[in-house]
């Protein structure tokens, strides 16, 4: 038992959100948020101050921000992609600002639809106007661990893409494995190399599960010295340009694993499962959280009718 202390952020209600065909009511939102601050996180992506046009699902971004009841302790952090974003959102006050950009060029053309020079030149301004007050800045680098259109991505492109923003005194820098191509050996050699590198940068490390891997990598990220992660309430998010994509690795089969072995998450795993549960009902379909379904490792069950009593010609055959 290890004890150490890993920094949960929730990203569910931008992240996930954005990828549902349902819209999620302002008013729910704002409780669901309210209801995740009470369950101990270190951080809560709320939104995206993106063009309602381009996500019609985060269009009430600054209702949401005026409209949550913030704690202490919480940092309460949003998407920014351009100026205007930055501007809406120092608005309403946040606590930092996170922006996006991909390593791999076809992505980000495909996803940005800019070049990586562009993306770059764009975020430097952001961060320009973010600099002049005391909001926190950073920057989650996109396929850093694979790309659907091209493959491998060479760690020290990634270390490259870093040293740049870093260059320009962001505070942190998230490395996602965005289409889930991610696996243990590959991760816990960039958050290695990437740990040493830039020593006072804040490392984030954010998995998706495409290929079932998140919860494997993220033990290789943790044994590499990284103690923060990004999850998803009830494993919702994904990514449209990743075929058979399911979404972001699930908070709370995140937060059950690392307290079975000893992590301190400050998460209460029951009010985080409470909150999930609501989940189904506002955006109208089942989510991929297994935790949710199965309980937890010592949710105990009563035994059937029968075994209890000895009914020998009921047997589950269950040999395995």
């Amino acid at each position: 038992m290890t004890g150490k202390r890993v920094h949960i952020q929730e990203v569910a209600t931008r992240d996930g959100f954005q990828n549902e065909a349902q819209f999620v009511e302002t008013d729910a939102k704002i409780a669901l948020i309210d209801d995740l601050s009470a369950c101990g996180y270190a951080k809560i992506e709320v939104t995206s101050f993106t063009s309602p046009k381009a996500i019609p699902a985060l269009r009430d971004a600054e209702a949401v921000m005026h409209g949550i009841a913030r704690r202490k302790g919480i940092v309460y952090t949003v998407l920014v992609p351009n100026i205007r974003g930055a501007e809406r959102a120092l608005s309403c006050g946040v606590d930092e600002v996170n922006l996006v950009m991909s390593v791999s060029e076809s992505h980000n053309r495909t996803n940005l639809r800019m070049s990586r020079e562009q993306s770059f030149a764009q975020l430097r301004d952001v961060i320009g106007v973010v600099k002049q007050t005391s909001v926190a800045i950073n920057v989650s680098l996109s396929t850093a661990m694979g790309c659907p259109m091209e493959g491998d991505i060479a760690q020290e492109a990634v270390l490259g893409w870093m040293q740049r923003f870093a260059d320009l005194g962001v505070h942190g820098v998230t490395l996602c494995d965005t289409t889930g191509m991610a696996f243990p050996s590959q991760v816990g050699a960039l958050c290695a190399a990437a740990r040493k590198r830039f020593p006072a940068l804040e490392l984030t490390l954010h998995f998706h599960n495409t290929r079932g891997m998140a919860l494997a990598n993220t033990l290789a990220a943790l044994d590499a010295g990284i103690d923060r992660f990004d999850a998803s309430l009830g494993g919702l998010g994904g990514c449209p340009y990743a075929p058979g994509a399911t979404g972001n690795v699930c908070t709370e089969e995140l937060v059950h694993m690392l307290e079975l072995d000893g992590y301190d998450t400050g998460v209460d795993l029951s009010a985080l499962l409470s909150a999930s549960a609501l989940l189904p009902g506002l955006i109208g379909h089942d989510v991929p959280s297994q935790l949710l379904k199965a309980g937890r490792r010592l949710d105990l069950h009563a035994m059937p009718g029968a075994a209890s009593e000895g009914r020998p010609e009921q047997r589950a055959f269950d040999i395995n």
